[in-house]
């Protein structure tokens, strides 16, 4: 299930659903700490009128959303004939306090006056736990209903637009003891008041208007978070104080101001991609974690059909999130991103595979032990396309303070260590994982990467007078680019190779599987011209072999029979990031036609919301696996800023 709205302060990080619900609540980290707990769980909202409730997720409401350029905002408007209602959000995050504002519109769309009862539903399973330990209150000074676990606490909060609290409330518990939840006490439109309950707990609040015909209502409906009831009920009680008008407004300013960069550049773009470029920049913001993670999807639906999340930061994502917003001009993600690394940096100079956003280690299926190798479960082009990028936002701010601070915790750690992991075979980097995260191998991918970063390195190096450093690194990657001159392109198929192995015996095993990731980096990291029969030969390959309409684009997987998400029988998925890598190559060469049509195959598959993907299901074409991927989106940006010449109008 696709996330239609993401909101995010970088603290606080709500996902919209398609029934315009809550159904991720991240708090107090971007992607870590689950309080919606994800899969089936969902916050409800109801109307109860003409003596019944219905409920927006009960498959009878049309629901459409829209998001906003102005802010990372959402809106969404749910129409049900039969019940003769009208439901309108209008939802943000608020930019400097930790809380969910919504605004509910209400408008009766017959003609006469109704009794309309509007029920506002918010079930929480706290930090992500199973245990039944959760404790909800309605807090009678407050007008207002915490829950709270631990170290996290939320209050709700709502009044009327005639300035009214909620006049009944309930609270229950769930998923235990036979129970559903207090929303069931709606069904009768009134709610019984239990003031307290413990375990899994949930909650729901009452609104009742007297709607005239063809008339409407608001409330204003917030949720506020906080690491201790105090801190919750703190900023609940800023909300109240400085009225909620003013905070949406403050919070409107915010991501004007945060845009700027980005209005400028889609300035230049012609019209029918402003929309989409400003919509990837703020789902690129929205998964920045405060504290410098980037986080690679949000969306919980991997729940549904897999063990784990997209909820964690890959430094190979997040360097190539980074990379538009800092051509864009950005400072700040970038650089907490660099400390994010720097922080994680393993002592001898690389990355791992993928962090949570508190810096802690997160999942992984990569084992130590290759065979009769035992080596660290590492993506070794992680630790590349980081320095790599690190270097891009140097050249574009350069400063000796900035150098001071990450030459000798982050630049030279990284560089020694990529100078040291040489094969002594193939004069290629070792083998380790590739950045599709499934074979243990040196891939051309990484290789050309590690080629590029140490070329960078050397040059930080040189303004830094190490003059030792500078001469190894530049040693290194010579001698890694005539290696993969002589190992990595495939005479016979034409095309560059997945990559490599070395036998325990010291034999070249070749892996000759079209992967897009080897033209790719070979093209962008400059390891063979750009213009050369290698890269050139290879996509040509790949459009025989993926495109069975060659007049027709119908988007590139990432490789030769790629399993991942595939359906039985079928050909494998086409990726938007693989494809806009195409884009990208004829861009460079000056086939501006052949990426003006990539481009439109991409923007004819985006949501209603301007959302990406990751993948476009092979037989319904329609979008498929976790949704937004931030890694698409940065792609997409990259494409279009690649494009950008003249402001067209």
């Amino acid at each position: 299930m696709a996330r239609p709205i993401v909101l995010s302060n970088g603290n606080m990080h709500v996902g919209i659903n398609k029934f315009g619900l809550v159904h991720d609540l991240y708090y107090p980290y971007v992607g870590l700490e689950n309080h919606s707990a994800g899969k089936d769980l969902r916050h409800k909202v109801g109307i109860w009128v003409d003596g019944s409730v219905s409920w927006l997720d009960d498959g009878s409401w049309d629901i459409q959303f829209e998001s906003q350029l102005e802010l990372l905002g959402g809106r969404v408007r749910a129409y049900q004939r039969h019940v003769g209602v009208i439901i309108e959000f209008d939802d943000v995050v608020d930019s400097s306090l930790d809380a969910f504002l919504r605004t509910v519109h209400v408008i009766n769309t017959r003609p006469e006056e109704r009794d309309i009862r509007l029920f506002m539903h918010q079930a929480f399973v706290i930090g992500d736990s199973r245990s039944n330990t959760d404790t909800a209150q309605y807090l009678p000074h407050n007008k207002a209903i915490v829950h709270y676990r631990g170290r996290r606490a939320f209050v709700v909060g709502a009044t009327s637009d005639d300035n009214m609290p909620f006049d009944q409330f309930s609270i229950g518990i769930f998923g235990i003891e036979g129970k559903e939840g207090s929303f069931r006490d709606a069904d009768d439109g009134e709610l019984q008041g239990c003031t307290v309950e413990h375990g899994r707990v949930d909650s729901t609040i009452r609104f009742r208007f007297s709607i005239p015909g063809h008339e409407s209502r608001r409330v204003y409906y917030w949720l506020s978070a906080g690491q201790s009831l105090r801190e919750a009920l703190q900023v609940h009680k800023t909300i109240e104080l400085q009225g909620y008008d003013k905070r949406h407004r403050e919070t409107a300013t915010w991501w004007r101001k945060w845009l700027t960069p980005t209005v400028k550049a889609a300035k230049k773009l012609p019209k029918h991609q402003r929309e989409l470029f400003i919509k990837s920049a703020l789902v690129l913001k929205s998964h920045v974690d405060n504290r410098g993670a980037v986080i690679a999807s949000t969306d919980t639906a991997m729940l549904n059909y897999w063990r784990d999340v997209y909820g964690y930061c890959w430094p190979r994502d997040g360097a190539y999130v980074l990379w538009p917003l800092i051509r864009l001009g950005y400072t700040k993600e970038p650089l907490d991103f660099f400390r994010f690394c720097r922080d994680q940096l393993h002592p001898r100079g690389y990355l791992h595979h993928k962090y949570r956003a508190d810096g802690a280690l997160g999942s992984s299926w990569h084992s130590y032990v290759h065979g009769d190798e035992v080596a660290a479960p590492i993506q070794e082009d992680e630790t590349a396309i980081t320095l790599f990028t690190f270097t891009q936002y140097y050249h574009a701010h350069p400063s000796a303070a900035l150098l001071d601070e990450f030459y000798t915790s982050l630049i030279k750690p990284m560089a020694d260590f990529m100078t040291s992991y040489i094969d002594d075979t193939t004069h290629l980097p070792k083998a380790t994982y590739d950045l599709w995260e499934e074979v243990f191998i040196t891939s051309t991918y990484t290789t050309a990467v590690v080629h590029a970063a140490l070329l960078a390195a050397a040059e930080l190096a040189d303004v830094r007078h190490d003059d030792k450093s500078a001469v190894a690194w530049r040693a290194a990657a010579d001698d890694i680019q005539v290696a993969a001159h002589k190992h990595l392109y495939d005479h016979t198929r034409k095309l560059l190779r997945k990559g490599l192995r070395v036998t325990d015996g010291g034999a070249i095993e070749y892996d000759n599987t079209l992967d897009m990731a080897s033209f790719y980096g070979c093209f962008m990291f400059g390891l063979f011209a750009v213009d050369s029969t290698e890269i050139s030969s290879t996509l040509e390959a790949a459009r025989s072999i993926f495109l069975p309409n060659p007049e027709e684009f119908t988007g590139l997987p990432r490789y030769e029979n790629d399993n991942y998400l595939r359906r039985s029988g079928m050909a494998p998925n086409a990726w938007f990031i693989t494809s806009l890598w195409a884009a990208q190559y004829y861009t460079e060469i000056g086939k501006t036609d052949k990426a003006k049509e990539i481009l439109q195959w991409v923007e004819d598959r985006a949501s209603p919301t301007g959302h990406f993907s990751e993948q476009i299901d092979h037989v319904t074409r329609e979008q498929f696996s976790v949704s937004p991927l931030v890694w698409s989106h940065a792609e997409y940006m990259a494409t279009l800023l690649d494009t950008v010449t003249e402001v067209q109008e």
